[in-house]
């Protein structure tokens, strides 16, 4: 395979304007489209747990070439737990920000869970360059400054 990069990044969430709500609201996040697609019958099918009759698709542009997409489905209960990293599967999602404490700060003051706390990822020297957030289906994400500790 030769790939030229990462196409988008997707994630199934319970509750679409919870998650909108962090994204979108908090984050800065742009919808770019938001649609409803019926997915009781095709290929789809092949592609969930769960029979599913439709499912709403959100799009959201965060300043790169990737997109960021969330899916729901409305009238139905979606099952599962957000993984943690020592859990089989895609365990987070990270970005690179420019100012990680900053965000970390506004994250904080909009009441977002950081995990174990900012404390926890300062270095001996007391910087912060990376911290893991959780969303509110508890998906982690993970923010860094793009410099290796």
């Amino acid at each position: 395979m030769e790939s030229t990069g990462i196409s988008h990044i997707a994630v199934c969430v319970r509750d679409m304007d919870k998650s909108l709500a962090f994204y979108r609201d908090i984050l800065g996040m742009k919808v770019t489209k938001d649609f409803m697609q019926d997915t009781s019958t095709g290929g789809l099918t092949h592609t969930y747990k769960h029979k599913r009759d439709n499912r709403r698709t959100v799009y959201l542009d965060w300043g790169q070439p990737q997109f960021f997409v969330m899916t729901s489905h409305p009238g139905d209960q979606t099952d599962g737990d957000g993984i943690k990293l020592d859990q089989v599967g895609v365990s987070h999602v990270s970005f690179t920000v420019k100012d990680v404490t900053g965000l970390a700060d506004h994250l904080i003051a909009n009441g977002v869970e950081i995990a174990g706390g900012i404390e926890a990822f300062a270095d001996e020297n007391g910087n912060v360059r990376t911290f893991f957030a959780f969303d509110p289906d508890g998906i982690l994400v993970q923010f860094d400054s793009g410099i290796e500790s």
